[in-house]
């Protein structure tokens, strides 16, 4: 990055957006199409900081110093929260950087198909004394999303190719077609599912690991069991999940590079939410 551009700047925010959204201009490509480049959007509009003038996509951009783990701090919640509901949500880059010599280490790209309410996490009010008080905003709840909706774009400084971020982008696509609520339950399913310790599991060890908790997070819906098994039928009919015998089923986890399915036993101790499994076959980072 270019870190003299930020010279001028008396906060070090400021500072970040102009050398981050500066690089981002010159090295962002469109994973929705065959688009190389972003154009800037216009200062001042919500949510939204680039876009793709082929096929209007649009994009919001997020940077930090640390790694990109648990939650990112992103803007107001409420309008995030209404263009979730309206399906006018863009698709983010969560970006990692290395403040010594301003150089980006990791990024990430969240697609909108995946973002849900549960994903979105108010934070408590500004407080009487901020000039924005009253206000709200809100995190990017990572730990909430499935592994497949964190694409690597850069990862530990190397850019992957972006034939295989775009076959990542694909893969899901099917969710631009479904409202905020379908995608939500689609999304959380998915993220259960790859947090079970095994590839092969029933729908009744399903149940007990995480009814519960998706019902925490549809409370208004009185059929939890069913929808479940509903979502692992979508799973299953986009290939994401294989039906093995009567209420058994197996994650497949296809590599975009090689086509190699992998989806090995995993171990779920205290690193789970930040392993990262590799395609055996070509070493591709698969999440």
């Amino acid at each position: 990055m270019r870190p003299e551009l930020g010279a001028h700047y008396p906060s070090a925010s400021q500072r970040t957006r102009v050398i981050t959204e500066d690089w981002a201009a010159n090295h962002l490509y469109c994973p929705a199409c065959e688009c190389n480049e972003l154009a800037a959007e216009r200062p001042g509009r919500k949510v939204v900081d680039f876009h793709c003038d082929s096929c209007s996509e649009r994009y919001q951009l997020k940077a930090r110093r640390e790694p990109l783990r648990g939650q990112v701090q992103d803007a107001a919640y409420e309008p995030l929260a209404q263009a979730i509901r309206d399906g006018t949500a863009p698709s983010f880059f969560l970006m990692h950087y290395r403040l010594k010599d301003w150089h980006v280490q990791n990024l990430v790209l969240v697609p909108r198909f995946f973002l849900s309410l549960s994903a979105v996490v108010p934070r408590n009010p500004l407080g009487p004394r901020h000039p924005r008080k009253g206000h709200v905003l809100c995190n990017l709840a990572l730990s909430q999303l499935p592994l497949d909706a964190r694409i690597p774009v850069v990862l530990d400084g190397k850019a992957m190719p972006w034939e295989v971020v775009r076959s990542e982008w694909e893969r899901f696509a099917f969710l631009q077609e479904k409202t905020h609520k379908v995608r939500g339950w689609t999304s959380d399913v998915l993220a259960c599912v790859r947090r079970l310790s095994k590839s092969i599991f029933t729908a009744g060890e399903f149940y007990a690991d995480f009814e519960v908790e998706l019902r925490n997070l549809h409370p208004s819906n009185l059929h939890v069991k069913d929808k479940i098994r509903q979502q692992l039928q979508v799973l299953r009919r986009q290939g994401v999940l294989e039906f093995v015998r009567p209420g058994v089923y197996r994650q497949i986890r296809w590599c975009p590079a090689c086509g190699h399915d992998s989806v090995p036993e995993v171990d779920t101790g205290a690193s789970t939410r930040v392993r990262r499994l590799s395609c055996p076959v070509c070493g591709t980072v698969l999440w």
